[in-house]
Order: structure tokens, then C-alpha cells, then sequence
């Protein structure tokens, strides 16, 4: 009974009671090859602890870390019609959808939010890499209309997270529009005075590049970023020469004036707050506690508080 009782029932036990270890516990850096724990990596919102590389990161999880508090508010972007061109290669147009909105669980390549960071109102759009490459459709077409279109009415700023591949080949010459009507969803920014301000992440190419992308008030990059409109290696088989060191990375357009800033990502919403209160010319941002923002109205406490400075001096 001793045996049975010491050795075989414990080990009965042990095994019933095992839990099993998720595979998803440990992330290991594309760059330097650190072993990293999964909390670690979320809470540096992707960036390597040892080697400082900025790994792909969702709109959902960079909206968490950017807005006041993690809230935000989605605003909804009109659905295009679906698979217009009846597009097959190795799949249909529609299986590929539901494939990448199973995989990511979003609608599209685009998520849209409005919120508060510093106390100051915002609309920000995102593009998700990992749904389709983020490629450019009419779904994306129309948030970034409908975030324009947002921020005019809240009189608010635009934020642009770039991260994409280029037209989305499913949608054929309908992608290839979205590049003129984007353009023209920045200039009612521009009409109405307010500042649109455009992140380029890893990596940002093709006809994005060639439209939304680079028409920012102002233009940052996260680290390491690739922007380029044709990647380097379709450069290199078509001149035959050797490009330089880093060609077409972000700290490479930034030397030659393609960009304004290549911030880290975790040193970008402190920047950000910054530049949106000084170009809608408001004072500083207030270290601390604030109140919350006051009821009945689209504006921020210190919005408004602005507004109250200026009526005061005319």
C-alpha cells in the first residue's frame, strides 16, 4: 500500500494535473536573437530590451500605449464594395479577406480611433502590416477619408501610422485610385488649418509612399524603418550597382531631408503630444494629474482652456 500510496498515486496526479506551457511565452529579436519574455516585449511595445530593434506592432496596441489612459473611441469607416473586380489567383479575393480578418481579428488593413493624448484631441489612423501587408485598398481609402473627415469636424489633428507594401494587386486600378483620393483627404486638413503629422514604421512602400505617406506637416520615422517607393533589391537588379549602406532605411532619409525626426518608439507619444500642442498653439502639456475633460463638449479640458487664454487677450 506504501508503494502505491507514495509513488504511483503522485505520479497519477502529476500527470492529470500538468499544465501545459504556451508556445507564445518567449519572443526571440529578428535582430540581435535575445530570448525575450512575451511581458517584457509588450510592455517596451515591441522593442527589443537588448538591441533596441522595433518589432511589428498592431494599431490596436500602439492606440493602447499612445492615448490618454488607453481609451480611445473607433470611428467608423464606410464599407467599399466587396471583391468589385472578381479577383482569383491561388485563391478568391473574399478567402483571402476573411483568412487575414481571422488571423488579425480587424475588419481591414486600418483601424481609425479618436481620442485624447496630453488632454489634447486627436483622430489617428493605423495600417496593420499583418493584414495583407497592409495594402492599400478601398477600405483603406475611405478611413483615411472618414479620419479626415473627423478631424475636421473636431477641429482636431490628424496622427498617420504608416505600415504597408503598397496597392492592394486584388483591387487592381481601384487601389491605384485610392492615391488621388487620399491626397485630397490631406488637403481638407490643409484648408482647414489643422496639422496632419505622418509616423512612417517598418516598412512603408509602394504607392502609400507615393501618396499619404510622405504629405505630412511633419514627417517621423520609427528606427530601422524601410520607406521607399520600389525596395532596394528591385533597385539593385535594375541599375547593377551596389546600394549604399542603409539606403532607403530611415536614418538614411533623414540625413538627405526626406524626414524631420526618427523617434523611438517609446519616446513617440511624449514627441507627439508636443508638436500637436505646438502647432494647434497651445501651451506645453501640464506633467501630472489633470481634470478630466469637461461634459457636453468634443474639446479637452485644455483645449479649452486655450480657447479661454486667447478670447482673453483679443
Amino acid at each position: 500500500m506504501n508503494w502505491i500510496n507514495n509513488y504511483v498515486r503522485p505520479h497519477i496526479n502529476s500527470i492529470f494535473s500538468r499544465r501545459e506551457t504556451p508556445d507564445n511565452l518567449w519572443t526571440k529579436c529578428e535582430e540581435c536573437g535575445t530570448m525575450l519574455f512575451h511581458r517584457e516585449v509588450s510592455d517596451n511595445l515591441n522593442v527589443c530590451t537588448s538591441c533596441g530593434h522595433h518589432m511589428a506592432i498592431t494599431p490596436r496596441a500602439r492606440f493602447k500605449a499612445l492615448f490618454d489612459g488607453g481609451v480611445f473611441v473607433e470611428v467608423k469607416v464606410p464599407a467599399p464594395t466587396p471583391d468589385p473586380l472578381h479577383f482569383r489567383d491561388q485563391k478568391k479575393y473574399p478567402d483571402r479577406l476573411k483568412a487575414a480578418q481571422k488571423q488579425t481579428s480587424e475588419a481591414e488593413a486600418m483601424l481609425v480611433a479618436k481620442g485624447e493624448i496630453g488632454r489634447t484631441q486627436i483622430v489617428a489612423a493605423g495600417q496593420d502590416f499583418s493584414f495583407m501587408a497592409g495594402s492599400m485598398g478601398m477600405y483603406v481609402g475611405n478611413a483615411i477619408i472618414a479620419a479626415a473627415q473627423e478631424a475636421v469636424k473636431l477641429k482636431a489633428p490628424l496622427i498617420l501610422f504608416s505600415a504597408a507594401g503598397g496597392a492592394r494587386m486584388q483591387e487592381g486600378i481601384l487601389s491605384l485610385m485610392q492615391m488621388p483620393r487620399t491626397t485630397v483627404a490631406v488637403q481638407m486638413l490643409k484648408e482647414a488649418g489643422l496639422p496632419y503629422i505622418v509616423v512612417l514604421t517598418h516598412p512603408t512602400t509602394g504607392g502609400v509612399t507615393a501618396s499619404y505617406a510622405m504629405l505630412g506637416d511633419v514627417q517621423i520615422a520609427e528606427p530601422g524603418a524601410l520607406i521607399c517607393f520600389a525596395g532596394p533589391r528591385v533597385i539593385e537588379q535594375t541599375i547593377r550597382e551596389k546600394l549604399p549602406e542603409g539606403f532607403q532605411r530611415a536614418e538614411y532619409l533623414l540625413d538627405h531631408g526626406m524626414l524631420d525626426r526618427v523617434t523611438p518608439r517609446t519616446k513617440l507619444r511624449d514627441e507627439l503630444i508636443e508638436i500637436t500642442r505646438m502647432l494647434m498653439k497651445l501651451p506645453p502639456a501640464v506633467r501630472g494629474d489633470l481634470p478630466p475633460p469637461t461634459e457636453g463638449g468634443d474639446l479637452p479640458h485644455a483645449l479649452s482652456e486655450g480657447n479661454k487664454a486667447e478670447k482673453a487677450k483679443k
